[in-house]
């Protein structure tokens, strides 16, 4: 059979399918056993997110008068809209949704994916860190049960993997820290965050979580996000990356509630749009307006599903589990 004619076949194989199917089933019950209500919130948005490495899909619908069709963005992530329900008294919330990211393929990406995003009052971070262990050895099953547990600080992981303080390190040292990368050197402009996001992704993310569930905490906080900074350390935001076998699989945050803060973020990124020469749009004002009213004290995180469902079956790349890839869907 030609490639064309098989090209209407799924990705994944129906044990595949099937194992997804239990994961999904086994996610619902672990948070209904922990209380927290699924809520389902709108796939077209009318603000996209700011962050410079997120790429959102915009979207015209048809209008039937003269004017012209209004712009909306596929989201990317379920945050704000659940953020505004959590300042609106939802309570603790979890979604599974499936959300969008131009610029994203390989063998861990695919730019339409599941992710399993949930928010909890009142948790520190460690507590977050020890509910998403909770769920993922869930998911995981048998290929958790030899994993440790392991959890250790950005500088730690960057000290161990690069040997180097990623807090004091000069411009110059972490140049000569990417060189088996390739990078000899830097282009004009190029920032102390985007050479610490080119180590971390490229040398020091990769060698995480071998047999572990590994938690890297304390982020710099100057990639903070929607995180709020360390009131202990200033210079570190209170944000995790979990990882195994190389692979992050969630991002989580004790997130930020001062609209004024999140606002200067925004710009902030804003700014930082317009100096790479990316699209700049309205901020949400809806999300603004949300957390001036009073976001609860709380910390949240997003789950790649699939990522994780690779894991389980040990698929080796993301279209082994999914019905069908972007490009043949």
């Amino acid at each position: 059979m030609s490639a064309a004619g098989s090209d209407w076949r799924p990705g994944a194989s129906p044990a595949r399918l099937a194992a997804r199917a239990a994961l999904l089933a086994r996610a619902r019950a672990f948070f209904a056993a922990h209380a927290v209500l699924e809520v389902d919130t709108p796939l077209l948005v009318n603000a996209p997110v700011s962050d410079v490495h997120i790429h959102s899909a915009s979207v015209r619908l048809a209008s039937a008068g003269p004017q012209a069709a209004p712009q909306y963005f596929l989201h990317t992530s379920p945050e704000y809209a659940m953020k505004r329900l959590l300042a609106a008294g939802s309570g603790d919330i979890y979604q599974i949704c499936h959300v969008v990211r131009g610029l994203e393929r390989g063998r861990l990406h695919n730019s339409e994916f599941t992710l399993i995003e949930w928010y909890r009052r009142g948790f520190s971070l460690a507590a977050l860190m020890d509910e998403v262990e909770a769920l993922v050895r869930t998911l995981l099953g048998s290929a958790a049960a030899a994993r440790r547990s392991e959890r250790l600080s950005y500088r730690d992981a960057c000290r161990r993997e690069l040997g180097l303080d990623p807090f004091s390190a000069s411009l110059a040292q972490l140049q000569q820290a990417a060189q088996p990368l390739g990078y000899r050197g830097a282009p004009e402009g190029n920032s102390r965050d985007e050479w610490l996001e080119l180590l971390v992704g490229g040398l020091v993310g990769p060698k995480l979580g071998r047999g572990a569930l590994t938690f890297v905490h304390g982020f710099p906080a100057s990639q903070a996000a929607l995180a709020r900074l360390d009131p202990a350390d200033p210079r570190s935001a209170q944000r995790f990356e979990l990882y195994c076998e190389g692979v992050e699989l969630a991002n989580g945050f004790h997130e930020l509630a001062c609209a004024a803060e999140q606002r200067a973020r925004f710009e902030a990124d804003n700014a930082e749009r317009r100096r790479r020469g990316l699209p700049v749009y309205a901020l949400d004002e809806r999300l603004l307006a949300a957390l001036a009213a009073g976001l609860p004290d709380c910390a949240g995180v997003a789950l790649g599903f699939d990522r994780t469902l690779m894991l389980a079956t040990g698929a080796e790349r993301i279209e082994d589990v999914l019905a069908f890839p972007t490009e043949r869907a």
